[in-house]
């Protein structure tokens, strides 16, 4: 499966960050939540994501619910990726940046294909 993986878009100043994986058939929207400032050691509070058609409509969980909020372990894991995307080695190409994309698409489709019913 082909994706586009979009990083850190945010307003200047937002302590909100938006990440975007583009699939063939529909893209999920990422949103992490930072307390701190920006500009200096922020910390992950809070994470969740959508998923959307291509045609930007919101596609609903196997619950009716629309939004995700990543919790536990999870959130560890993601944490833990995050910080690697945003490490100087990634930065600065020292590490396999594909290896490192590919891990965190994996383990966001991971929660993807257990909280929605994909057709």
């Amino acid at each position: 499966m082909n994706y586009k993986l979009e990083l850190n878009t945010q307003e200047p100043g937002s302590n909100i960050v938006f990440n975007t994986i583009v699939f063939d058939s529909f893209k999920v929207n990422i949103i992490e939540r930072y307390i701190g400032r920006m500009n200096f050691n922020p910390r992950l509070f809070e994470a969740g994501f959508k998923v959307r058609t291509l045609d930007d409509e919101i596609v609903k969980r196997r619950d009716g619910n629309v939004k995700i909020k990543i919790k536990g372990d999870d959130f560890e894991t993601y944490q833990q990726l995050t910080r690697t995307l945003n490490s100087y080695d990634y930065k600065n190409r020292l590490i396999n940046r594909k290896d490192v994309d590919q891990d965190y698409v994996h383990f966001i489709l991971s929660l993807v294909i257990t909280n929605y019913e994909l057709k």
